[in-house]
Parts: structure tokens; C-alpha cells; sequence
């Protein structure tokens, strides 16, 4: 389901980009110079040649610097080490670099027995093979030498995530509790903390508590076996305990003897009971609100600025409990910068305050009566005849310009879609945008170009169709650019383009009447639709790919 876990709460801005192996700025690696023999040299006798030693690791700010010959020593001399394979040309590894760095300068701070190494990729194939290093930046975490068998670094790319996974691997995920002043000081330094009590620390249901706890980085979490502990919390038997500052500040997740704890359930109820009943959205929430798999959101736009509005906060949390887990309530300020928002859902700040429902995997959006008030009984109706099927779902359309069809790029929206895209007499090609879309504004000018030189063809019409202010039913967009091709005759036939984005390229789509050639590069699949806006880790950077990534929603 991860997969299909579309965040479609807010249209995405920024994306990140492909790039090739061996296409990078330096071009191939010079030669070094020939080594003239010394002149002194007999001819009729050659010394012996000396092996050379073992070089020795370079170091740079804290990270070690390795290649084929020292990689092997390194990983004899330091039992925990994490080395990232980069490409000098790559932009995702530049921006990784300084938070890279600062990573090794905390973990030297306080003596972490735990070592930051790199390699550049393309200087050194042989390694990247062994590793199978398909993308930049790649990491990975070696221990104890095991150069076989490395962990895959799943953590976030900024110097204190990457430090704390560090730390939940080299030292303890979660903290030994053997009193209650070791509780209480646990729980007053953070607003969020798990704990797990078991009567049996040797249990297999702790190693996959602790296994939990390395990666779940944005909580802390405690572990004891005291019976005193036990009692004072109410507890009689194996227990995981999410203690929060907030809300209910508190939620059990029993362990089931038979069954023992699934790491997949315990994770989706710590997520989900570690969100505030209400939340605000902003660019520091969102990454939560969809990591939280909750696929229903109920959205209150208001202007947090009025008092009138901020007076209907009192209804929106009181109905929110009684969805817990099954519907996610966010507050969304219109006078903050979230015009975003308010255009996905085909709002303006002026009709605030006011609810939309949204189901973040159909992408499918609902709207109460016009003029409803917005009270805690009117928002319990209107989520349970939403998720009870008694409400239609609205899609977004623009009206027809009048001169769409006057530039060689003709304008579609969902009122004229149909009726142009399946015309029987043409071949159409339509591009489906946004208007922040960084790559669509790079492709802009090559579909421009297209347009022209097809223009005076009449069985071809290029266009181009705003996808986030219209919404096709047969056609939901989950990336940006989105390409396809309809062919002229009966059937309503629909290609997807997934080539390169570029004049030449088209062209040949085009004049092969919508096959892609062989010799053509396929395009490697772009993000799904849509991620919050710069909340989300850059996706990375493939080597051998030559063609333009699809940006992100």
C-alpha cells in the first residue's frame, strides 16, 4: 500500500533530477602521464620492481576518502562505517556534502564509535559494481568488516538525522529504565516518548521493539523490566506505551502473547497515535501528516488572523477523536502561504472558513452544502456520510478560453478535453502540467517548438492542459509532466509517452504514428502524485540515464 500512498494534500514544488554515468561535466578521467625511466638507468639490466605499499586513507573534514586500494583497510580499522558513493557532478550529492560533514564533526564531538567515509563512483567502477551503485548519492553502512553483506542507509539527509541513525546503530536504540525518576526524566525532556515494558528483555518481541526504534528517528524510546515501573503505569502485562504532551497524553498498543508484536502494526500505531487529534499544516508538519498512513484528511481552511474563525477551532477538535485513526483532521491558513492548497482544491482565501474531505488514494475531493456551518455536528455528519458513500465527489474544471485553439500550443481544460483529445480526425499529444512544475517549465520551449513545426499539419494538435486546476476521471495525473498521446480513430486509444523530452525525440513519436524506438531511451519513472512541498527526501540521481525526470506533485 506504501506504494500507492499518494500524499495528495498539497501540490508539491521542487523536484529532483537524473543524471548519466559518465556524462558528468569532467568527462572521462585523463590518463596520467607516462613515467619517464630514470637516465642513469643500465640498459642490459632492470632493478626489480618493488611492490607498492598499501596507500592509507585520505581524510577530508572528518571523512575518510577512499578508493580500491584502501577501502579494504578501512574496513579492518573501523568495525562501524558509513561510506557514501557519490558522483562529483551530481547535484543531489553536492547539496548532501556540507550536512555529510557535519554529520562526522558531531559523532568526533562526542567520541561515537563510528566512522564517515566516501567514494566517488565514477573514479571507481570496480566498486560501484561490487556495490551495485545504480543511483547517487548511495549509502551504506558496514560493521565489523563485513564487506559482503552492508545495510542500506534509510535515513534523512541532514547532519543530525544521519548522526542519530548512526548513534541507534552503534549504541542503544532505546534507553534502559530501572526507575521511575529514569522514566520521568525520559518523558519531561520530550514531548513525544515510547516505551516498552516487558517482563523479558531476553523476548524476541524486544529485539523487534529495539528494531523499530533504530529507524523511527522523530521519537525516543525507553525500555525496562521493573515490576515497580509496571505498577506505577497500570500495566500487567507486556506493554508499548506512546507518552505524549498532549491530546489524550497517553495510548496502549498491547502485545498479544500468541501473536507477538508485529514491527508493521506497532509502527502504523505509533504513527498514527503520535499526531495531534489536530493539525496545523505547514511545511514542518506535512512530511508527519502523510507518513502517518491515514488515508482520509478532512481540511478546515480558515484565517487564522479573525477571531471568528479561529472560534470554530473548538468544533474541528471536538469531532476529531471520534475518527481517530480513520480520518485526519488539518487546519489550513489561508493568510499563511498555502495558496497551493487552496488552488489543488479549487478554493479561494475569501471563501474561508470552510471543509473539504479528501481521500489521498482515489485523490477524490468533497465538498459539504454551500453556506453549512462549520460546528462539531455538522463536521461528524459530513465525515461519516463521506466515508458512508451519501456524498458525490466534485472534480475541478476551468471554463474554455476563448482563443485556446488560437496558438500553435492549443489550451484544453476539462470542459473541452473530451471533445478534442478524442477527436477521431486527429493524432493529439497533450501535456499534463503544473504551472510551479520545474520541469515543465524546462520542457516548455521543445513542446513549443513542437507545436510550430507541426502546425500547419492538420490530423496533429499539440496541447497542453492545466492538470491541477482540471480533473479528468479517466485520466488522474500522479506525476508532472504527464504525457499521452491520443491516436486519430474509433476506440479511444491512449499511448503514454515515456521517452526523452526533447524536439527530436518527439518528432520521431510522432512521425512513427506513437511508437517509441527502440534505440530511444525509456524514461525512468517519475514521483507519484503529489509529496508536501520540501518535505520529502531528493530522489536520487541515476547514472546511465539520459533522459529528463518527471517532477514530483
Amino acid at each position: 500500500m506504501d506504494g500507492q500512498l499518494l500524499p495528495v494534500l498539497v501540490l508539491l514544488l521542487g523536484a529532483s533530477g537524473l543524471c548519466e554515468q559518465g556524462l558528468g561535466p569532467g568527462g572521462p578521467l585523463e590518463e596520467p602521464p607516462e613515467e619517464k625511466p630514470p637516465e642513469e638507468k643500465p640498459p642490459e639490466e632492470k632493478p626489480p620492481e618493488e611492490k607498492p605499499s598499501e596507500e592509507e586513507p585520505l581524510e577530508e573534514d572528518r571523512v575518510l576518502v577512499l578508493s580500491q586500494q584502501t577501502l579494504g583497510q578501512a574496513l579492518q580499522e573501523h568495525p562501524a562505517l558509513l561510506v557514501e558513493f557519490y558522483a562529483p557532478w551530481c547535484g543531489h550529492c553536492r547539496a548532501l556534502a556540507p550536512e555529510y560533514r557535519k554529520a562526522a564533526a558531531l559523532l568526533a564531538a562526542e567520541s561515537a564509535r563510528v566512522t564517515l567515509a566516501k567514494v566517488d563512483g565514477p573514479a571507481e567502477p570496480e566498486l560501484a559494481e561490487e556495490f551495485a551503485v545504480t543511483e547517487y548519492p548511495t549509502l551504506k553502512f558496514f560493521r565489523d568488516g563485513n564487506r559482503t553483506h552492508p545495510e542500506e542507509y534509510t535515513g534523512p539527509r541532514e547532519a543530525k538525522g544521519i548522526a542519530e541513525w548512526l548513534r541507534r546503530r552503534v549504541g542503544p536504540s532505546a534507553r534502559r529504565l530501572e526507575d521511575e525518576e529514569d522514566a520521568r526524566a525520559l518523558m519531561d525532556a520530550q514531548d513525544v516518548v515510547v516505551v516498552g515494558f516487558f517482563q523479558d528483555l531476553q523476548d524476541r518481541d524486544v529485539a523487534t521493539f529495539l528494531g523499530l526504534a533504530q529507524d523511527a528517528l522523530d521519537m525516543t524510546f525507553g525500555l525496562t523490566d521493573r515490576p515497580q515501573l509496571f505498577q506505577k503505569f497500570g500495566l500487567t502485562k507486556d506493554t508499548v506505551v506512546l507518552f505524549k504532551k498532549y491530546d489524550e497524553g497517553r495510548a496502549d498498543f498491547p502485545v498479544d502473547k500468541e501473536l507477538g508484536l508485529d514491527q508493521g502494526d506497532l509502527s502504523r500505531f505509533l504513527l498514527t497515535h503520535s499526531m495531534r487529534l489536530v493539525t496545523e499544516y505547514s511545511s514542518e508538519t506535512s512530511s508527519k501528516i502523510f507518513a502517518a498512513r491515514i488515508l482520509n484528511h478532512l481540511l478546515l481552511f480558515i484565517n487564522q488572523t479573525l477571531d471568528a474563525h479561529r472560534e470554530l477551532l473548538a468544533g474541528f477538535r471536538e469531532a476529531a477523536p471520534h475518527f481517530r485513526g480513520q480520518v485526519l483532521f488539518v487546519v489550513v491558513d489561508v493568510g499563511a502561504d498555502n495558496d497551493h492548497v487552496l488552488q489543488y482544491f479549487g478554493l479561494k482565501a475569501q471563501e474561508a472558513p470552510t471543509l473539504r474531505f479528501i481521500n489521498i488514494d482515489t485523490t477524490k475531493k468533497y465538498a459539504p452544502e454551500h453556506g453549512a456551518p462549520v460546528t462539531a455536528a455538522t463536521i461528524t455528519d459530513f465525515c461519516r456520510a463521506v466515508l458512508g458513500g451519501g456524498i458525490k465527489p466534485y472534480r475541478l474544471s476551468q471554463e474554455v478560453p476563448p482563443d485556446w485553439d488560437q496558438r500553435p500550443v492549443k489550451t484544453l481544460v476539462g470542459k473541452n478535453f473530451e471533445q478534442v483529445a478524442f477527436d477521431e480526425t486527429k493524432n493529439v499529444f497533450i501535456k499534463f502540467y503544473a504551472p510551479w512544475c520545474t520541469h515543465c517549465k524546462e520542457m516548455a520551449p521543445a513542446w513549443e517548438e513542437l507545436a510550430e513545426k507541426y502546425r500547419d499539419h492538420e490530423d496533429v494538435v499539440i496541447a497542453e492542459l492545466d492538470a491541477t486546476a482540471n480533473e479528468l476521471e479517466a485520466f488522474p495525473v500522479h506525476g508532472f509532466p504527464t504525457l499521452k498521446y491520443f491516436p486519430a480513430g474509433p476506440g479511444r486509444k491512449v499511448i503514454d509517452y515515456k521517452g526523452a523530452r526533447d524536439l527530436e525525440t518527439f518528432s520521431k513519436f510522432l512521425d512513427s504514428g506513437g511508437e517509441l524506438l527502440a534505440e530511444e531511451p525509456a524514461e525512468v519513472p517519475g514521483a507519484t502524485f503529489p509529496k508536501p512541498a520540501n518535505t520529502t527526501e531528493p530522489r536520487d540521481e541515476k547514472p546511465g540515464n539520459t533522459t529528463e525526470p518527471r517532477d514530483e506533485l
